[in-house]
């Protein structure tokens, strides 16, 4: 089923959720990695700037009420500097939060070293937490009452020791229950109206998956075994997969460069909870939530996203069943689109280097049709066509590019010399070539009219990868190599 984004974000204010789960602080040092110490292999971090942040159960409270949701934090810290900072914190950001402070226990801290946005070591200090499980559930049925949502927040440190019991309350109470999980074990989630694991948290539980149907089909005996609603694995660069007894549906990754993904989780459970408390159907708060974790993973760190951010990405986003799809996928949503009577249109190349001839022939392939898919070459089959100093860019970034254009609904990577097992395989109405090409060179041009598809040749020849990198070849940057330090 194809779902789109609304066109306007549903009222998070009338969201009240009640989040518990592992609370830490998050601890950034940031600095400039110039040298490499003479004692040890290591690069030598100066640093120059701090920040402490919310982190885990924390950071999903923060992220709703970014959004203008009311979030209420509930779970254990130290009794410490560390947890009267995070107090500090979640107070200035309107978050209300009730800590089970244990002076035997330190709250737990992650320590990353970031140098030019990238993490170089991260340092933890913990301890498994534990507290006196009748203050908590105590505290947790009052908090009940106040809320429309529970969102459980596991990151295996020891405050969800019981989550059965914290589910079997809420569902007692008419509060459905979210649950972001972690370990090898969901039968303590059971019960549980929806749950968020990550890809490897999914695999971990119901075996390996080959394929996007066998993704499916695992995921509903899940569900069914575990009696849970639906469930959204969350699956990086592929996007996320929504399923429920009924229906299934995949949301590409959107494109965008990926800095950090600290975090992301967090934001998706914040958001699908948010939206979902507020009134949204699931494939909404599902959109949404893969909106939003496109522009969590573009800060450094665990960072929030707030209503006006997402804003602005819905009002430049379109249907999010678009984007950097596999070839399944690809095929999957082609097929959807001829169920409704659209066009789909084709094309592939290279596009090591993004240029105007590029642009404008997309764009004129984008008008013929409903939907046009960009074939890509991967890396291995550039260098078999080009040698082996191309490609310039590597697959990853020549695919964000062009989803990045307005006029491109599916990019796919393939890795033959040429487009023709695709083409047998989505048997798009429209191959479409530049028009430095003539019909009879036109890969794939026969497979297409054979069913009945039609080929079209587009704009002139305006330039090439290949003639823009021979005019750049004098233009050449020296690598800064690090020196080695001398203290």
């Amino acid at each position: 089923m194809q779902y789109l984004l609304p066109k306007t974000l549903p009222d998070f204010s009338q969201a009240a959720i009640l989040v518990i789960g592992d609370i830490m602080m998050d601890r950034y040092w940031f600095g400039d990695a110039c040298r490499v110490s003479p004692e040890a292999p290591v690069p030598i971090v100066n640093i120059n700037n701090t920040d402490d942040r919310p982190g885990g159960a924390g950071n999903v409270a923060l992220n709703i009420s970014a959004l203008g949701g009311q979030a209420i934090l509930l779970g254990i810290t130290g009794n410490d500097e560390a947890a009267n900072l995070l107090a500090e914190q979640l107070s200035a950001a309107n978050v209300q939060h009730d800590f089970c402070r244990v002076d035997s226990l330190s709250t737990i801290i992650k320590l990353r070293v970031i140098s030019r946005r990238q993490q170089l070591l991260r340092l933890d200090f913990e301890k498994k937490l534990s507290a006196n499980d009748e203050t908590l559930i105590k505290r947790y049925k009052q908090y009940l009452k106040q809320v429309n949502l529970v969102a459980l927040s596991d990151y295996n440190k020891g405050t969800l020791a019981n989550p059965q019991l914290l589910i079997q309350l809420a569902r007692q109470a008419n509060v459905p229950v979210l649950v972001d999980p972690k370990g090898a074990d969901f039968s303590i989630y059971k019960h549980a109206n929806f749950i968020t694991p990550n890809f490897k948290e999914f695999e971990a539980i119901v075996g390996p998956c080959n394929s996007e149907q066998e993704i499916i089909e695992k995921g509903r005996a899940l569900l069914s075994n575990y009696q849970i609603d639906a469930l959204l694995v969350t699956r990086g660069e592929d996007g996320m997969t929504l399923i429920d007894q009924q229906d299934s549906t995949h949301l590409p990754a959107y494109a965008r460069e990926v800095v950090d993904v600290t975090g992301a989780g967090d934001t998706v459970i914040a958001v699908l909870g948010t939206a979902v408390a507020a009134g949204a159907s699931l494939p909404i708060a599902a959109a949404l939530a893969n909106l939003a974790a496109a522009l969590a993973v573009s800060k450094v760190g665990a960072a929030t996203v707030s209503t006006p951010e997402l804003q602005v990405s819905l009002s430049n986003s379109t249907n999010f069943t678009t984007g950097i799809v596999n070839e399944e996928q690809l095929i999957q949503a082609v097929k959807q689109a001829k169920a409704q009577g659209k066009k789909i249109v084709f094309t592939n190349g290279c596009f090591d280097i993004l240029h105007a001839g590029h642009v404008l022939c997309l764009q004129m392939a984008k008008q013929l049709g409903d939907y046009l898919i960009v074939a890509v070459n991967t890396d291995e089959s550039v260098q078999k066509l080009k040698g082996p100093s191309r490609p310039i860019n590597h697959l990853q970034h020549r695919m964000i590019v062009l989803a990045g254009l307005g006029v491109v609904d599916w990019v796919v990577p393939f890795n033959d010399n040429t487009p023709e097992r695709l083409l047998h395989l989505i048997q798009p109405d429209l191959l479409v070539k530049g028009g430095e090409y003539q019909l009879h060179e036109v890969v794939g041009a026969d497979i297409v009219r054979a069913y009945g598809g039609e080929v079209r040749l587009l704009g002139d020849k305006i330039s090439s990868s290949t003639s823009i990198i021979n005019r750049m070849a004098d233009a050449t940057t020296a690598p800064v190599d690090m020196a080695v330090g001398d203290d």
